[in-house]
This record gives C-alpha cells, structure tokens and sequence, in this order.
C-alpha cells in the first residue's frame, strides 16, 4: 500500500522513524547521587580545632565534586564531646574529629597517642610512628578489641601545648600540691602523681569553670584555642613547655560500614585529604598560634618558662605512669615497646641531623642582634 502514497509523504514516514530511532538510541545519562555523612567534632564551634575539622571536610567535599558531601557539627550538637567515639561506632554520626586521648578510660593504650614526652618525639615523628612504625595497626588492634566498628585516621601535628594556665605562677613541682587542675588523657596520671586534683572537663566548660573558681588552673592545647575560648579573661599567668602533650595529633573517625560502602574513587579523596589537611593545619596553627600569642600578651597575660625541675618531675611521673599501666595492661606495653624502638632510631637521626634554629633566631631578633 505504502508504494501508491505520494513521494513527499513516503519521505515524511522514512525522516520520522530515522528520528523515532535516534531518539531510542541517545543513551539515558545518569543524574550523579550524593552520598552526604554528618560528622561531630569535639570541639566548640569558635574554636580553631572546629575550623581544622571543617578544613578537612571542605577539602574532601571539593575533590569530590558533589559526589560526597560531609557536614561537621560542634561538639554537643548531637552527643557530648567524650561520647563521639560510641557514637560513630554505633552509626549515630557517620563520622568525626577529636583526639584519641579522649578515649583513653576504654583503654588506658588509647592515651599513648598524645600523653607523655613520647620518649622525646615530636608530634610529626610520632605520626611518622603511627603511618610507617607499627601504630596504626596497633591503634586498629584495640579499636577491635572493644568492639568499635570505627576507622580511624591521624593526622595533623600539634604544637607542644602549655603546661598550663594558673592563679600564680608555678615555680617548683611542690607548687602543684592540692591544685584543682584540668587536663584530660594520662596527663591525668602525671599531674594527679605531681599532687594535682585533677577534673578531666571538655574544652567548653573550662574557661566557665576557671570563673566560678570550681578549678584552679587547667592545660587545653594553644594560643588560639586558648584566646578564643576565653582563657585571658580568667588567667594572666601561662607556663609553657611541657612533656605532658608534647607529641598530639588530631583523629578523624568513620563509621567502618558507612566508609566501605563508597566507591574506591570516594575513598582515595578521603586519604589524600587526610593528608592534605595534615599538612595544611600544620601551616595554618604556625600562623594563627603565633598572631594569638602575640595578642595575649597585649591582652595581659604573662608568659613562663615551666621550669627545668618540674619537666624532671613530669618524666619522673612518667616513668612510674608506664610501670604501672604497662604492668597492668598487655597492649599499653606492646605500644609502648612500639614506640621506644622506632624513637630510638628515628630521635637519634632528627637529633644529630636538625641544627638549633634557636641560635640563628637569637643572631637575627635576640638581644644585641642587628635590627637593620
């Protein structure tokens, strides 16, 4: 029949189907599914610690270009600060930002990533422990052991924290007997040994509880931290130097089912942010600390060298705190004994190897050094 039509119309049925064909063939495109995560930090929302987790996520939200999107909270916004652990282990959170040290009442092991002089490593050493000496096994050997179904990653070099904020300066170690003092981790044992009352408070309510005379001194971590969250308005003595947190670094928890469950590309974003917000948190707390520490003084605060005495007297408590907990604990011994290898070796090449940039600061801005 088709063959008695017109010409123009048999042309007219050949270009429809050609379209109804193409049409069938441009392949459907898919709309790309965002995976969003609501992660807690441990931290008040003005603090720096809270702006170094927003870091984080930021970095992994841009690489990720709208396939993962992660939300971080301030401490309380869900669960209190010392409950994050639990609940990003049970799904309540997807995940979040805090410090290890935090979980150390679980299992004492959990404070050797922070308290203590670390056998004399910095921070970025101990984190070279954990990345490539044995920890991070051992940190996923205990998480396991208790049950958490978290995956954890260290990142971000702390600088040596102060060994605290007081009425009056501190100048012996007898000076701390009696004193209602604030520090969280096995700091606790150390200044409990030294005579300290010690109340393990979060970093919110310090500052309140200073005001209110409930403690007498208390240790958070730095000039930032410490100027925002209003140690300045309390205080007007700061000590500084301290072994008590001379080696912390910064903890970014997943819940394991939730982190397995995306796309290897989504993952590898999720490592190398790590990395990168590492790095970057080391240059920003250089920056912001120095700007802060600066701006206590105009605000008042007196600053003081922790007197040589009393850092004995902390390594001396120290070495009692390892004793005694490695006697009682298998896996605080094995971290422990971890560490104490891989700081012999890598401590005695960073000391022979680093020169005292102290002498070339003191040649350019010490006393009697050309200001020109």
């Amino acid at each position: 029949m088709s063959e008695n039509k017109p010409a123009s119309s048999r042309r007219n049925m050949i270009k429809g189907a050609a379209v109804a064909a193409g049409a069938m063939s441009v392949p459907m495109i898919a709309t790309a599914q965002t995976t969003s995560l609501r992660f807690q930090s441990t931290w008040p929302s003005k603090d720096i610690f809270h702006e170094y987790a927003t870091d984080f996520a930021k970095k992994v939200n841009d690489m990720a270009g709208g396939k993962l999107k992660i939300e971080v909270l301030p401490s309380g916004a869900v669960v209190p600060a010392f409950q994050l652990l639990e609940a990003v282990a049970k799904g309540t959170l997807d995940g979040g930002h805090g410090v290890v040290a935090y979980h150390y009442g679980k299992n004492s092991a959990l404070a050797l990533w922070g308290s203590g002089p670390s056998f004399g490593m910095d921070p970025n050493m101990l984190l070279a422990w954990h990345n490539y000496g044995g920890g991070k096994a051992l940190l996923e050997e205990i998480y396991k052991s208790l049950n958490l179904d978290v995956t954890s990653y260290l990142y971000g070099p702390m600088p040596t924290q102060p060994f605290g904020w007081f009425k009056k300066p501190i100048a012996k170690a007898e000076d701390l007997k009696g004193v209602k003092f604030r520090t969280v981790g096995l700091a606790v044992d150390m200044y409990t040994d030294m005579g300290a009352a010690v109340n393990p408070l979060p970093g919110g309510e310090i500052v309140p509880a200073l005001d209110r005379g409930l403690i007498d001194g208390a240790e958070f971590n730095n000039a930032s931290s410490d100027n925002l969250l209003g140690f300045p308005d309390v205080s007007k003595n700061c000590m500084l130097q301290s072994f008590h947190q001379s080696g912390e670094q910064f903890e970014i928890l997943f819940n394991s089912a939730k982190l397995k469950a995306l796309p290897a590309e989504l993952k590898a974003i999720v490592d190398y942010a790590v990395q990168a917000a590492s790095a970057d948190m080391s240059w920003k707390a250089i920056q912001r600390n120095s700007e802060d520490y600066i701006d206590l003084k105009k605000k008042g605060v007196k600053f003081y060298k922790t007197p040589d005495a009393i850092l004995r007297a902390q390594l001396a408590a120290w070495d009692k705190i390892m004793a005694k907990k490695g006697g009682e604990n298998a896996m605080f011994k094995k971290v422990l004994d971890s560490q104490r290898a891989f700081a012999q070796r890598a401590g005695q090449w960073q000391n022979d190897y680093t020169v005292d940039f102290k002498m070339a600061y003191n040649h350019y801005f010490g006393k009697g050094a050309n200001k020109g």
